[in-house]
């Protein structure tokens, strides 16, 4: 396998400073298919240096708005043509199945096209009454400058670009380092801003590991800001290296989300019925390596035996293999420290007395599920409770626990019973009640009667230990903009406060 160089800096692509490289595995079958660029802190300065230099001299802040919505929509366009590539090279990097791959790519498209509508149809700034016909005051927006972008392994083309395409909207240059798991998509996306027509240094790309190339990005002094996606302890320490220099900062940091059934949604076999595949989507979609995914199942004891046991009877059924194979439903985890850290809380839970109803074990090889894979199988963990790590911490894995409760309040402590804040679901027949309760729940996201759907027009983000700031929406872009006043006297004469 030849080298890729997979670093961008100021318009060109390059090999790392230091010459180092790191293989990329397909966690189907633990086997390189690619090797890339190994970036350091010497190219993290050089980025940096590019995108101060394009924001500070450079045409893309003062481009006009149309103009730079043209090109959004562009990447989009060209998001359409490349999709079949792109999702299986998304395949392959994450291990997710080759639908979801395409799915990833067309919500990327979306979001692409929504900040190209919002920023072009936005007004010229919002006017301030002085009070006065004499005085004219206005408050615009403006880009914040350099944006040091800081993607997971799991969404990687998502999340990249829910940064790349408020950043760029916005005006701003950036830095963009995804995960030395899975860069791939990323390295894609850049190729297609290139050929989009973004000028050289607008956007700067280098991959590596989070020590140094991020912990370099966060702390960097010409960074105005670091928006950053990941895990909770990950993103402590970005806020710690970020606050040296007091720049912006945007974190979105998982979650360990409810999803509360009660009785009545399971009152007909129709309701029974889809309240069970929700739930199996909420927990077992991508593996469970998902930020939002509903891997506390809440529900109301009286329904509790019934619905258990279908559900754990449907996860044993789950088709798990190489994501790129006809047929297969769920894919590997994305390394081998993610199915280690699985087995962990597998074993943990156990000991701290949950039944196991389905999974808990690595699954047999088969043709499409290579026995060096990553695979690890769907898994419902029954009579659990909050003292247990498994339901307090983040898994990242395909593991689904089950708690119990009998009133409303009941649930509702249960679902907030948390230090994240992410998003949460609530299944019902009754409006009031699915009202109350989601009015009730401390998370960013709040499905009911539904689970995992987003709209690039509404904010994404969570309350507590889940992040700071939002991603999407219009929220989404005001992270990437700073708000100037702009006070304008147009009848000066001397004021006369002082005598003399």
């Amino acid at each position: 396998m030849s080298v890729q160089q997979t670093i961008h800096v100021g318009g060109k692509w390059q090999a790392a400073a230091s010459g180092a490289t790191r293989e990329i595995i397909d966690p189907a079958d633990a086997k390189p298919f690619a090797v890339i660029a190994e970036g350091g802190a010497a190219d993290v300065d050089a980025a940096v240096a590019a995108a101060r230099t394009a924001f500070d001299t450079g045409e893309w802040p003062r481009t006009p708005v149309a103009e730079r919505a043209a090109l959004l929509r562009r990447v989009g366009e060209l998001l359409q043509r490349d999709r079949e590539d792109i999702a299986l090279l998304e395949s392959r990097d994450a291990g997710k199945t080759l639908e979801e791959g395409r799915v990833d790519v067309d919500c990327v498209t979306d979001a692409f096209r929504y900040f190209a509508d919002l920023v072009i149809n936005e007004g010229g700034g919002r006017v301030v009454d002085a009070g006065s016909p004499e005085i004219h005051s206005v408050v615009v927006h403006e880009p914040v400058g350099v944006c040091a972008l800081i993607a997971p392994w799991n969404y990687p083309l998502l999340q990249a670009s829910w940064k790349i395409a408020p950043a760029l909207a916005a005006g701003n240059t950036f830095v963009i380092k995804p995960s030395e798991i899975t860069p791939l998509t990323t390295v894609a996306l850049m190729e297609l801003l290139v050929e989009a027509g973004l000028p050289a240094g607008v956007a700067n790309l280098v991959t590596g590991a989070g020590d140094p190339v991020g912990a370099r990005m966060s702390e960097h002094p010409d960074v105005d800001l670091v928006s950053f996606t990941g895990g909770l302890a990950s993103g402590t320490k970005v806020m710690q290296a970020a606050a040296v220099t007091v720049k912006k900062v945007a974190l979105e940091l998982g979650g360990k989300n409810p999803n509360v059934v009660f009785a009545d949604a399971c009152a007909t076999e129709e309701g029974f019925d889809t309240a069970v595949d929700q739930a199996l989507n909420a927990a077992f979609i991508h593996s469970g390596q998902v930020c939002s995914a509903g891997s506390r199942l809440i529900i109301e004891e009286s329904v509790r035996e019934r619905f258990v046991a279908e559900l754990a009877r449907r996860a044993a059924k789950i088709r798990l293999g190489r994501g790129t194979e006809d047929g297969v439903e769920c894919g590997p985890l994305v390394s081998a420290q993610q199915l280690a850290k699985t087995e962990m809380y597998v074993a943990s839970a156990l000991e701290e007395g949950a039944v196991l109803r389905s999974g808990g074990a690595r699954p047999e090889a088969s043709d499409v599920r290579p026995a060096e894979g990553y695979f690890y199988a769907p898994t419902v963990l029954d009579q659990c409770h909050r003292e247990m790590r498994v339901v307090r911490e983040e898994v990242f894995g395909p593991v689904l626990t089950v708690e119990t409760f009998r009133t409303e309040d009941e649930a509702v402590a249960l679902a907030n019973d948390t230090e994240y804040g992410l998003a949460g679901g609530v299944w019902t027949a009754d409006a009031g009640r699915a009202r109350r309760v989601a009015g009730r729940l401390r998370h960013g996201t709040v499905w009911i009667n539904d689970f995992h759907p987003y709209l690039p027009q509404a904010e994404w983000g969570g309350f507590g230990k889940s992040g700071v700031g939002r991603e999407l929406g219009p929220s989404g872009l005001a992270e990437y903009r700073e708000a100037k006043h702009i006070y304008q006297n147009l009848a000066p004469r001397p004021v006369r406060w002082f005598a003399g």
